[in-house]
């Protein structure tokens, strides 16, 4: 079965686990990048806070990789 990811500050992104979603909180460009290599397979949407998705540029081209989402 897949599943959503999400990648952030723990304040943009600590609800989306009361909808079932894999929360993985990242303070800094650093853990962010660290946690998106540990992301385990099966995952299909990896939603990004604004600044995940800054620190994740260069990284998220793959086209066989997960769909991503951006929070604005």
């Amino acid at each position: 079965m897949s599943q959503v990811a999400v990648i952030g500050a723990r304040t943009a992104v600590q609800g989306y686990g009361l909808a079932g979603a894999l929360v993985r909180v990242a303070e800094d460009p650093e853990a962010v990048r660290r946690r998106w290599s540990e992301l385990p397979a099966g995952i299909a949407v990896v939603v990004l806070t604004a600044a995940a998705e800054t620190a994740l540029r260069g990284q998220l081209d793959a086209d066989d990789g997960p769909l991503i989402a951006v929070m604005t």
